[in-house]
């Protein structure tokens, strides 16, 4: 074993060690030395690993080898029943922006009943789809509007708003819907849309605010007032009554 052998098989070693520092460090060696042998060893420690940033950096080592190594062990590790797996395949397919990997992101994982899973999936589908099928992915997305806490529905938003105006027809259904969580995120969403410098929490509550109002700013016509106003309610007619 040469030297350089020698020294890329102790980082693989230490890719399990306790301390998360090292295994940090274990993953940038393995990086900086890209060798197609450690694509298993790296998308198997992405699985289990618990420190975000070590992931990260696992990542990063699994970007420097060829795709033509890498796309296949990440597209059959989407099919893991580990959550975490399925997850760091879908983060690791968004870095290597190859939109082959576009049809392996099934709407089972759009679907997720694991949020993290659900939550990479919208990120890396919209990462990766191909040009003129983005008013079908905003449909699908827009089917979990009104799901999860806020941390999910932030990540669906900003997953929305990605794709850009396309994604207005697709709000409408829950925009004019009976879940009043899914009618306030769909206003949030268009709000973010139309002023991607605003707030998410401010948006939300914008958003509430417009629903409880009855007004309406996602139309599929998408003729809509800019964020920030208020719908007036109707004044009286010349007869004196209200409408």
């Amino acid at each position: 074993m040469n030297p350089n052998q020698n020294r890329l098989s102790h980082a693989v070693a230490a890719l399990s060690a306790e301390a998360s520092s090292t295994r940090l460090q274990a993953a940038l060696a393995v990086g900086t030395r890209p060798d197609p042998d450690t694509v298993d060893v790296l998308v198997e420690r992405c699985a289990v690993e618990p420190d975000f940033f070590v992931r990260d950096m696992l990542t990063w080592a699994l970007t420097r080898l060829p795709q033509e190594v890498t796309l296949p062990r990440l597209l059959a590790e989407l099919k893991s029943e580990r959550a975490q797996a399925r997850s760091q395949a879908l983060h690791s397919l968004s870095k290597l922006r190859n939109r082959n990997a576009y049809p392996a992101i099934t709407r089972s994982l759009l679907d997720d009943a694991d949020d993290d899973v659900a939550r990479t999936a919208w990120r890396a589908a919209v990462v990766l789809v191909p040009e003129g099928e983005e008013a079908t992915l905003a449909a699908e997305l827009a089917t979990h509007l009104g799901r999860g806490d806020r941390n999910v529905q932030l990540s669906l938003s900003r997953a929305l708003v990605d794709l850009g105006e396309v994604i207005v027809p697709a709000l409408h259904p829950g925009a004019v819907g009976r879940d009043p969580r899914a009618q306030a995120h769909a206003h949030a969403t268009v709000l973010l849309l139309r002023d991607p410098d605003a707030g998410f929490d401010v948006a939300v509550e914008e958003a509430k605010r417009l629903v409880a109002l009855g007004g309406d700013w996602v139309r599929e016509d998408d003729d809509a007032p800019p964020p920030g106003t208020t719908p007036v309610p109707p004044g009286p007619g010349p007869d004196g009554q209200l409408g």
